[in-house]
């Protein structure tokens, strides 16, 4: 089969299970694989919405029939700070290879951004650094911006953060996070024994700060009993605190914890959790322990919710995720 049929055949196919079935109907899988791999190379380098809609069909069916020798990669659209889609391809530790793309609204639908667009090269052959893209500007496209749908098998939780404000005696925990706590996560986690129900949890966590532009947010902490909603976060701080007390020192009502729907296709969920001024004034030790005890609710409260939806081994995922934070807190940090 031609590279072009193959492509035509596999993109008319909408669903995951129709596509499995199209693709073991062949006889030969290594010669497919390495098909759909010579057009995932041709699509890699996509230019418009369609290009990229064929790369996230193609990464589909790769997922399904193995990637073989080469390094197993996931096609996803995501979205920039701005709120514009980023569409980018990542391995299992969540490094980036070949375009990543932001994409701008325009009158016809969505084009590329090539000013705020870079390509990472290759597993077997990456740049120093991400290199800019300079290309002609190409007509938009009102086409949707697909991602997979059958993800590979990776670290499932992520540690983000919406702002990088915090209290400085927090800072060198919040960088610890990012260097070595997510590294650890992304290679000692053993995604291949949980299953495949769970792309992501994603765990945002909210700091208290005050900084040199006299901007001051300080987090006070519902009673969890009480569960509040955001109409009323304001009066009940009012009725612990004067209007003046609030907008000196930047106060702002919020439950420790806020968990977000469970996108079943997509395998996402997320998470917030807020701190207190207080949690920065802790040792950088309890600091990390704190943290990690509310990182462990957290999961573990997921894990009450889905264990029964979802076909997932959370009591090994968890395991692990305990272990891996475990050492964390016994490394020093610097």
């Amino acid at each position: 089969m031609s590279d072009n049929l193959l492509i035509t055949e596999i993109f008319k196919i909408s669903d995951l299970e129709g596509l499995r079935t199209f693709l073991f109907g062949k006889h030969d899988r290594n010669a497919i694989r390495e098909q759909l791999y010579d057009c995932f190379l041709k699509y890699s380098k996509y230019s418009n919405a369609v290009e990229w809609n064929y790369a996230v069909r193609i990464c589909e069916a790769l997922a399904i029939v193995g990637w073989g020798k080469h390094e197993p990669l996931e096609a996803i659209r995501g979205q920039w700070f701005n709120g514009n889609p980023e569409t980018y391809f990542i391995d299992r530790y969540s490094k980036p290879y070949f375009f990543d793309a932001v994409w701008s609204k325009r009158n016809g639908g969505f084009a590329i951004d090539y000013g705020m667009s870079f390509f990472h090269g290759n597993p077997e052959n990456p740049p120093i650094k991400p290199i800019r893209i300079n290309a002609p500007i190409v007509e938009a496209q009102k086409t949707q911006l697909y991602t997979q749908r059958n993800w590979i098998p990776k670290n499932p939780i992520r540690i983000i953060r919406g702002l990088a404000n915090c209290y400085d005696n927090s800072k060198i925990i919040v960088e610890s996070i990012d260097k070595e706590l997510m590294q650890s996560l992304n290679q000692n986690m053993h995604p291949e024994a949980y299953g495949s129900g769970i792309d992501s949890i994603t765990i945002n966590l909210s700091f208290s700060f005050y900084d040199n532009y006299h901007c001051k947010t300080n987090y006070i902490i519902a009673d969890e009993a009480l569960k509040l909603k955001q109409k009323d976060f304001y009066p009940k701080l009012l009725e612990l605190y004067s209007e003046k007390e609030i907008e000196d020192n930047g106060y702002y009502l919020r439950n420790r914890y806020t968990y977000g729907p469970f996108q079943k296709e997509l395998g996402k969920i997320r998470i917030n959790i807020v701190f207190e001024k207080e949690f920065s004034l802790l040792s950088e030790s309890k600091q990390k322990q704190v943290l990690s005890e509310y990182l462990i609710h957290a999961v573990e409260q997921v894990a009450k919710r889905l264990k029964s939806k979802i076909n997932y081994n959370f009591p090994i995922m968890i395991s692990d995720f305990k272990s891996i934070l475990y050492s964390w807190n016994n490394r020093q940090t610097f």
